[in-house]
């Protein structure tokens, strides 16, 4: 029997507004081009009434590229109370596939970039913002195939709700589909990939403001919040992001001194794990599993354990570009055939068709994995001058990515993975 609502889904022409997007508008933040002119002239069409609904969402995410994360997103819902859908043309006269996203209402790192990942390709993209109250409309635009691009943020859940209710009825194939993004959940993760042979991921643990307080006192040990837990420790508060309020503490009192300086009341505690090389040096990894193959995206070589790819310097080590360089060449022989089995059956147990994974490899050789999320930006974006071997390693992710849609969107109408 299907679902009341489901029932009424059906497919008509696009109703929908066009927009620069979010590849074009970041890469020129990237490239150092000032975006207040463009912003400018946005708000003064706004001002004058003859804006249109894709300038009103390409206004929200200029504001956010320009350090004004709030005020993007009051335009950026005031834009979607009246319009949900909107179009990213192909790179082609002619588009050879039509892609749905499925997007929430959140800030401009909530969703998955696919813009960049459909860069250059032939593919017309559509992206539908799924409104908190407002749901999915009935007649949903002409697609080949669709993919749920929001989060599993707690700001998502509402949105992959309204998806997942008509998700089993979707006209065509649905990728990444909702009840599997919750996979990606910090707190989930470890227990779903518990027990792969050659993975090792600390469990992450929500412990309360109280529990820490009580353990830097000495009123309780580490292993009455959890059994694995121990000296020394890697905090971070609940629900934050790209490493805000993220420390590594080594003993009671070093909590202590860690709360006085945070207000929240929750946050999320590892075992720390020493993933330096024989070096001394930190090596992380940035993969992207693409239809359940791993991909090469970056390598990041720092003397500090909290390793992101702008703090490891890469752009001023001719040494660390010729390891990233060789990394990425040799990956399928060499990386991701020593993690092979680890990396199908995480694959696997995740169950998405897209999704990032940040991961090293500890020192008894097994793949080491941090998070995994299917927001994270993948782009080719970096100087070809300095970075030479990267324009043809993100073509193939690309590329690969491009496939991926166009078989499932093969597969033939009403199907779904």
């Amino acid at each position: 029997m299907q679902h009341p609502v489901s029932a009424q889904l059906r497919m008509t022409a696009a109703n929908y507004a066009d927009r620069i997007g979010f590849a074009q508008l970041t890469r020129q933040a990237f490239e150092g081009v000032d975006l207040h002119p463009l912003r400018d002239q946005l708000v003064a069409r706004i001002a004058a009434g003859t804006a249109l609904a894709g300038e009103g969402l390409d206004l929200s995410l200029i504001t956010q590229l320009l350090g004004d994360k709030d005020q993007g997103l009051a335009i950026q819902s005031e834009v979607l109370a009246f319009h949900q859908l909107f179009r990213t043309p192909s790179a082609a006269p002619k588009p050879g596939l039509r892609v749905l996203a499925l997007a929430a209402d959140i800030d401009m790192g909530g969703n998955t970039p696919i813009d960049f990942l459909l860069e250059g390709s032939d593919i017309e993209l559509l992206t539908l913002y799924v409104v908190n109250g407002v749901g999915l409309p009935k007649d949903l635009p002409e697609h080949d195939v669709a993919i749920v691009v929001a989060s599993d943020s707690e700001e998502c859940r509402e949105a992959l709700a309204s998806i997942a209710k008509v998700a089993p009825h979707w006209p065509r194939p649905l990728l990444n589909r909702p009840d599997r993004i919750g996979n990606l959940d910090r707190d989930k993760l470890h227990r779903l990939l518990a027990g792969v042979p050659g993975l090792d991921i600390p469990a992450t643990i929500h412990a309360t403001r109280a529990q820490l307080s009580d353990l830097s006192r000495g009123q309780i040990a580490c292993q009455d919040i959890a059994g694995e837990l121990r000296f020394p420790m890697i905090a971070r508060p609940r629900g934050s992001h790209a490493g805000v309020g993220l420390a590594k503490l080594d003993d009671p009192a070093a909590i202590a001194a860690y709360l006085a300086e945070r207000d929240e009341q929750d946050f999320f505690v590892a075992r720390f794990v020493d993933y330096s090389s024989a070096d001394g040096l930190y090596r992380k990894y940035r993969l992207a599993m693409v239809d359940g193959k791993p991909y090469a995206c970056h390598m990041a070589i720092a003397d500090r354990w909290d390793i992101w790819y702008l703090n490891a310097y890469m752009a001023f080590s001719e040494e660390k570009r010729a390891e990233e360089a060789s990394f990425m060449r040799d990956f399928d022989r060499a990386f991701a055939a020593r993690h092979g089995n680890a990396l199908d059956e995480m694959s696997r147990r995740v169950g998405l068709d897209y999704f990032i994974v940040d991961c090293a490899e500890n020192q008894g050789n097994e793949l080491l994995v941090f998070e995994a999320d299917n927001t994270a930006v993948v782009h080719n974006m970096d100087s070809p001058d300095v970075f030479p071997y990267k324009p043809p390693q993100m073509r193939k992710i690309f590329a690969a990515f491009s496939a991926m849609l166009s078989r499932h969107a093969g597969a033939g109408e009403g199907s779904a993975t």
